[in-house]
C-alpha cells in the first residue's frame, strides 16, 4: 500500500503544486491554475533555471491568458507575467467562487 501512495503522489513530503489566480481581460471570471514544480517546469535556455508556460481559459469566459512563470535553479518562483489578463490574489478567486453561488 505504501508503494501505491508513493507512486500516485501520497507521502511524497507535501504538495509540490503552486497555485496562481488569473483574471482574463474583459471577464469577471477568475481562474485557478496549478503548477507542479516537479512536472510542469522546463529547463530554460541557460541550462540552469526553469520556466513554465500555460495558456489559461476559464469555463464561463473564453478569453485566453498566457501565463509565463520563471523559476530559479532550486525551482523557486522568481518572476511571473500574464498577457491577455492579470494575476490576482487568492482572495479574488474565493470572492468570485462565492459570487457564483
Amino acid at each position: 500500500m505504501d508503494f501505491l501512495k508513493r507512486l500516485f503522489g501520497g507521502g511524497m513530503g507535501g504538495d509540490v503544486g503552486m497555485y496562481f489566480y488569473v483574471k482574463p481581460h474583459g471577464c469577471d471570471e477568475v481562474v485557478r491554475v496549478r503548477i507542479n514544480r516537479n512536472n510542469d517546469l522546463s529547463l530554460a535556455e541557460d541550462g540552469k533555471t526553469y520556466l513554465a508556460r500555460k495558456v489559461v481559459m476559464g469555463t464561463t469566459c473564453f478569453q485566453r491568458v498566457e501565463l509565463d512563470l520563471y523559476f530559479s535553479s532550486s525551482r523557486q518562483l522568481k518572476e511571473s507575467q500574464a498577457s491577455g489578463g492579470e494575476l490576482v490574489k487568492e482572495a479574488d478567486y474565493k470572492a468570485w467562487v462565492e459570487s457564483q453561488g
